[in-house]
């Protein structure tokens, strides 16, 4: 007999009991698609740090910032800053306007929901 065939033969069967599906405890609807799919794209672009302060500080802020303002507040350079903000732009939560070469950017007035209870939770 060969080794696969021994332990095969001490192996004993399991006993599997049949579950009713969602038996234990009630479960809330699933999320429609499209709304999850926006859910997931704002907790992305709010899944790293630098964002969650450029967040934090344009809440706080009475105009528009420039990105000079943000490569000032962190030690990163131009290109990286845009890269982030560039992130939340695309998930709605910030948009920005061109004056001169400089871009200036606000929290967007119709940014998620998803966002919105985001910036409640810092201080």
């Amino acid at each position: 007999m060969g080794m696969i065939a021994v332990v095969a033969a001490t192996l004993k069967p399991l006993n599997v009991v049949a579950r009713t599906k969602g038996c234990c405890h009630p479960v809330a609807p699933a999320i429609e698609d499209g709304r999850a799919v926006e859910l997931a794209d704002v907790f992305r672009a709010l899944g790293d740090p630098t964002r969650i302060q450029i967040v934090h500080m344009l809440a706080a802020a009475t105009e528009p910032l420039c990105v000079c303002d943000f490569t000032a507040a962190f030690s990163l350079g131009q290109p990286t800053i845009s890269h982030h903000l560039a992130k939340l732009r695309d998930a709605g939560v910030v948009e920005s306007a061109r004056r001169g070469i400089w871009s200036f950017y606000r929290l967007h007035p119709s940014m998620p929901a998803a966002a919105r209870a985001a910036l409640r939770l810092a201080p």
